[in-house]
Order: structure tokens, then sequence, then C-alpha cells
């Protein structure tokens, strides 16, 4: 049988778990244990965000989405990435990525890609299903 892949001391399977309780924090909502998950000079979509930025980016979108669940439906490890489509099933309270949701129950996915580097998120590439939000608002 062979050894899954490792990547610096981490294996793949353990990048998945590491992935897995990150996402667990998210759905917890344990601001305070982001940055075992997230690295300090964080980047999103190629802005460095940092971890302070994004802390206030998920913070953001709780506001925004007070029942956010992050709902992993797939993953991918080529480690150190890991590939993502995560589901959505929510009621904004407000605009949603500038649609008029208005408290309309909405579902959406995101296909994401996650680069770790020393053991920790570095780079979060994103893109959002929005179509599926406009198709479903009155």
């Amino acid at each position: 049988m062979t050894e899954a892949p490792v990547v610096g001391e981490m294996t793949a399977q353990g990048l998945r778990r590491l992935y897995l309780d990150y996402i667990e924090c998210l759905n917890r909502r344990d601001w305070a244990a982001l940055g075992n998950f997230v690295h300090a000079e964080a980047e999103h979509n190629g802005t460095r965000i940092g971890l302070s930025g994004y802390r206030e980016m998920l913070k953001s979108d709780v506001a925004a989405i007070p029942d956010l669940f992050f709902d992993v439906r797939m993953i991918l490890c080529d480690a150190p990435v890991i590939a993502s489509r995560i589901h959505f099933d929510c009621t904004p309270v407000g605009l949603l990525f500038g649609l008029p949701v208005n408290g309309q129950r909405v579902r959406f996915d995101e296909n994401v890609f996650y680069e770790f580097e020393a053991g920790r998120i570095r780079r979060v590439w994103s893109v959002i299903d929005k179509d599926a939000v406009r198709q479903q608002i009155d």
C-alpha cells in the first residue's frame, strides 16, 4: 500500500483534516482561533488582506448573512492546495453581492482554492455563483 504524499511534514490527508477543522472554526464563529488556520500574510483573490482583514471579511459576511453555514460538498487535495465546493442555503438580511435579497432564502455555491504555507491558508481564490442568487430573488 502506498503512503499518502507528504508536503513538508503534512500528508494530503492531514491537509484535508486541517481544512475541515478550519471550516468547523468558521461555522462556530470562533474568530479568536482563526489564526490557527489563516496565515498572517493571507491573500484573497490576489489582494493581500492579512489575518485581520480575513477575519473582518468573515465577520462582515456573517453580519450580512446571520445564518451563514459553510457546507462543504467536495474537496480535492493536491497538497499544498485544496480545491473545495461549498454550498450555502441562507437568508441574507439586506444586499448580497449587490443584489437586494432582503431576508429571502437563497441557495448558491462557491468554488474555492486554498494554498497552504507553513500549515496555514496563505492564498485563496474564490468564485461565487452570483447568478444563482440573481435567479432566485423576486
